[in-house]
């Protein structure tokens, strides 16, 4: 990082992303013009397989996949805006190392790696009503370790997250970033409901108030109104990006860091699809502001990665379907008339 600025070096990145591979998308059209189905009947598994050749370089394939669950701790915890006590975060990162999380079992059941990312738990985050959430030294190297995520041949990238509080972050930093009324971005969470769920609304109000005039630079509004694990997953996504990786972003706190990334680079997130969206209320208004259209709609609201790694399945088989799939000439099945 350097030494006077830490987010120089992120603004440098993201001012040099990587455009898509013209000439292996259309080399992976062409093949979807052939195979044996007519055109578009696999809706969107087409264009997921087309994604997937445009932002890995390479014929669609998913071979090493991987969920990266990045937990952290928020100083706005402290304030009641959560149905559990901060101690959950840490107790649920022992659940998932122990198995016993959903995440687990859906990753069990698609076949994909899993890996946990616990940042400073013991530390909290300062409160974002009263201070800013990180230094800009901590935010900027903590979207370093997000970095980290990609290493070792990942080829499709889950972003997850763990935090109790970080909702309440998201829809500050949704807030922040695009404007309107607090309550416009907040929901109940974890179950929040009346005299917490308006406490809840007040303090994102009053966070948002008190940064106001620092919410014009993104990685300004990450660092006082983010959060750790939120960092990290901007920084996965840039090195995402970077290495030719295609990612898959889960819910609406992971969706809420990636908008920060949108928001200083509008081509930031062409990598990148919203593997669903939740049941928190602000996550489609936020979704829709990103221009993308999820991949599934469940009601789900857990976080952990689930969405993702429930999507990454669609991918999965959206790639085999693309490679394994024979051509009209290859099955001698007659193509359509001319």
């Amino acid at each position: 990082m350097s030494d006077g600025h830490p987010f120089e070096d992120f603004r440098t990145l993201l001012d040099a992303f990587p455009k898509a591979d013209a000439q292996i998308l259309s080399q992976a059209r062409k093949r979807n013009s052939v195979l044996t189905k007519p055109p578009g009947s696999l809706g969107r598994l087409e264009e997921i397989a087309m994604w997937l050749a445009a932002w890995s370089g390479r014929t669609p394939a998913v071979n090493r996949p991987m969920v990266a669950v990045f937990a952290g701790n928020h100083g706005i915890a402290a304030r009641g805006v959560s149905a559990y006590p901060q101690a959950v975060t840490k107790q649920m990162v022992d659940n998932f190392a122990k198995g016993g999380a959903a995440i687990n079992q859906i990753c069990a059941s698609v076949d994909l790696s899993l890996k946990i990312f616990d940042l400073a738990l013991d530390h909290p985050t300062g409160d974002i009503s009263v201070e800013p959430a990180l230094s800009e030294r901590d935010c900027a190297a903590t979207m370093a370790y997000g970095m980290e995520a990609v290493a070792g041949g990942v080829d499709l990238l889950c972003l997850g997250e763990m935090g109790i509080g970080n909702t309440t972050v998201a829809a500050a930093l949704s807030y922040g970033l695009y404007g309107g009324n607090a309550t416009d971005w907040v929901g109940p969470g974890t179950g929040v409901e009346g005299e917490a769920y308006e406490r809840k609304v007040a303090l994102v109000e009053q966070a948002v108030t008190l940064h106001k005039d620092h919410l014009s630079d993104p990685l300004e509004a990450l660092r006082r109104l983010g959060g750790r694990e939120l960092a990290a997953i901007a920084g996965a996504i840039i090195a995402a990006r970077m290495q030719k990786v295609p990612v898959l972003i889960d819910g609406y706190v992971a969706t809420a860091a990636a908008a920060v990334l949108k928001a200083a680079n509008p081509s930031a997130l062409d990598h990148c699809m919203i593997a669903h969206v939740s049941a928190e209320p602000g996550h489609l208004k936020l979704v829709q502001k990103l221009g993308k259209t999820p991949l599934l709609a469940l009601g789900m609201r857990l976080g952990e990665g689930t969405g993702a790694a429930l999507a990454a399945s669609l991918v999965k088989a959206a790639a085999a379907c693309h490679t394994g799939m024979a051509t009209f000439e290859e099955a001698g099945v007659s193509d359509r008339e001319a």
